[in-house]
């Protein structure tokens, strides 16, 4: 097959997968991803334009006024000249995985798409800080006992999308690698059965023996059919 043609089918067939992968649930994290970034850039907007200083939840959740993070997600690499160039140039990396693996996943991997979206939306709301004014702008203060650091939406959205992937794809889908809901056994064990089917059915199309071509040429008969002519002849 000519390799324009290798190509050109590769690209239909990707767009045709993309195409059965994108129903009405594909549709609302779409809405959800949108909605999430709009509301990360509004706040991050007016907590900054307001000066906003307020308790959410005393001695767990604070706002009190925008701190320039030029480093990553709890200030780690603040201070620094490499921190930047280097979360953008991963975010760069980061993002078209995130992309392919949303328009490549089935619909039924529904909550892992919606984890990817939600990362999606984090990444990029962080990364248009990051391009436009050189720093991430966090003002959500919170307190876990153990630790505390100042964040924004954008880093809740990534962070939280990433840790729910994560448990979904050891814990809960069909693919999981400790299969722990009844929805991830039944598909698994299907799946096996189907393998072991298709195994089965290629050991006995091997066992059926293939006539060879001395068989097969013209005059060519068996022992009774070879004896049954020279009794012919004696005759």
């Amino acid at each position: 097959m000519d390799k324009k043609l290798k190509i050109k089918n590769f690209f239909i067939n990707i767009g045709k997968r993309i195409k059965n992968n994108f129903g009405w649930r594909s549709a609302l994290f779409l809405g959800v991803f949108a909605a999430m970034l709009v509301v990360d850039l509004v706040t991050k907007h007016f907590a900054e334009a307001d000066d906003w200083h307020f308790t959410v939840i005393p001695g767990f959740i604070e706002v009190d006024g925008v701190y320039h993070n030029d480093g990553a997600s709890l200030g780690m690499g603040g201070g620094t000249t490499w921190a930047q160039p280097l979360f953008i140039t991963f975010t760069f990396i980061a993002l078209p995985i995130f992309i392919g693996a949303i328009l490549l996943l089935p619909e039924r991997f529904t909550l892992l798409k919606l984890c990817l979206y939600m990362a999606t939306s984090g990444a990029i709301g962080n990364l248009v800080d990051r391009l436009a004014f050189g720093y991430v702008r966090d003002f959500i203060g919170m307190d876990w006992g153990f630790v505390s650091y100042v964040c924004n939406f954008a880093d809740i959205w990534l962070m939280v999308g990433l840790v729910l992937a994560v448990i979904d794809m050891l814990f809960l889908n069909e693919v999981a690698v400790f299969p722990l809901t009844k929805r991830a056994k039944q598909a698994q064990q299907k799946r096996k059965e189907e393998e072991e089917a298709k195994k089965a059915e290629g050991h006995s199309e091997q066992s059926v023996p293939e006539a060879s071509a001395e068989d097969t040429a013209p005059g060519h008969g068996n022992e009774a059919e070879q004896s049954g002519v020279a009794e012919k002849k004696d005759e």
